[in-house]
């Protein structure tokens, strides 16, 4: 281990209190093209388990291809369970819905809104968990037409997401059972907890040379884990920080964190979304601290072929983060999330060569033109959107 990667490791251990594991393999997919058929080969070839948890399962054809693999893997004895989050699925076909329901998977709703405990009413799950048998995943993917193809147009959104095998994927599953243990009850709850030790003993053996760190983040008081580890990877940063995600909010701190980097010298770059956003307040909140960001000489980057997904931040070429968790309020402080820090060069350097691709479809803000020619509608914008930052 170099002394780049064990001061990463040390320091982020120390603040987060959670261990990294070594002995792991990542392996990434770019787009729908890619991930839809490595995560349905993955449930199609599952003899023993498949846990499934997600915040977007909508319709379209992809979401009955995956209903008909989850329900097939069932049939033929295997222990399938499908959580999702009550409000993120609202939109499922509700044929769909029955489907599921009335075959051998055991589906549950995620904290289904309940009137009188309103607070539980803007606490989601925004974790994408995959686990069959061996190998899990996670990332940002949604089931819905949106991540399907390859990228092409503003139809196909642009995504990444991850399989990994080793000891991390006990703790990822430890992360899906969190919460299928909170919407199960009675006998259920006895029955999960004495079938949690299922797998075999020789599927913790090493496979790869991933240290990986799994970060459960839940929604609470103060700073959440997510808060914590955003925090250190920006301070820990010595020479480049490259960080993708699809919504930019961050909180005061988080700026001043960005703006001290690139002070001390560090190259910090940011690839968000530019013209095909989902979630134009979104963008509106984070575009109103650019002008900060870039006056410390941070470069800010907008994707213009479809709408940019990916949530992904790399350190110095060794660290990378991957998971559900976005660069903004909501991740940090209202959803729960899955977040992996991996300590792994070779992922690394291929996670910064898709971003230098990424890069030749972005647009770079120059501040000292075309952002401070912005009108007066957009700067309204950017105010009000400021002002509601804590729910976006």
């Amino acid at each position: 281990m170099t002394d780049d990667t064990a001061r990463l490791r040390d320091a982020l251990e120390e603040c987060i209190a959670v261990p990294f594991t070594s002995g792991n393999r990542i392996e990434r997919f770019l787009n729908g093209d890619e991930i839809f058929p490595a995560m349905l080969d993955a449930i199609r070839g599952a003899e023993r388990q498949v846990d499934f948890e997600t915040f977007v399962y909508w319709q379209g054809d992809i979401a009955e291809r995956f209903a008909d693999t989850l329900i097939e893997a069932a049939e033929r004895g295997v222990s399938v369970r499908v959580l999702l989050d009550a409000v993120g699925s609202i939109p499922m076909a509700r044929s769909l819905r029955r489907r599921l329901e009335q075959s051998a998977v055991e589906i549950r709703d995620f904290r289904p809104p309940v009137r009188w405990k309103v607070w539980e009413i803007d606490n989601r799950t925004h974790r994408k968990i995959l686990i069959a048998d061996d190998v899990a995943f996670t990332g940002g993917v949604g089931i819905a037409d949106e991540w399907t193809g390859d990228a092409r147009n503003p139809d196909e959104w642009r995504e990444t997401h991850f399989a990994v095998r080793g000891p991390a994927v006990r703790q990822l599953a430890a992360a899906f059972l969190e919460h299928w243990l909170e919407e199960v009850d009675g006998p259920e709850v006895g029955a999960a907890l004495r079938e949690a030790g299922r797998q075999p003993p020789g599927e913790r053996a090493e496979v790869g040379s991933a240290s990986v760190q799994v970060l459960r983040s839940r929604a609470g008081v103060g700073w959440t884990d997510a808060q914590i580890l955003l925090r250190g990877v920006v301070a820990l940063a010595r020479r480049r920080l490259r960080i993708t995600t699809a919504y930019f909010v961050p909180d005061d701190g988080l700026v001043n964190l960005l703006c001290d980097a690139a002070d001390r010298g560090v190259e910090v770059e940011v690839l968000n979304p530019g013209p095909h956003t989902d979630h134009r307040l979104s963008q509106l909140a984070g575009e109103d601290v650019y002008h900060r960001l870039l006056d410390h000489g941070v470069r800010i980057r907008r994707y213009q072929r479809t709408m940019l997904h990916s949530k992904i931040i790399t350190v110095d070429g060794v660290l990378s983060v991957i998971g559900s968790a976005n660069f903004n309020y909501r991740s940090l402080e209202k959803d729960d999330e899955i977040s992996l820090t991996v300590l792994d060069r070779e992922l690394t350097e291929r996670l910064d060569r898709d971003y230098d691709d990424d890069v030749q479809a972005a647009d770079e803000i120059d501040g000292n033109l075309e952002w401070a020619r912005r009108g007066p509608v957009q700067r309204v914008g950017e105010w009000v959107a400021r002002r509601i930052r804590f729910e976006l």
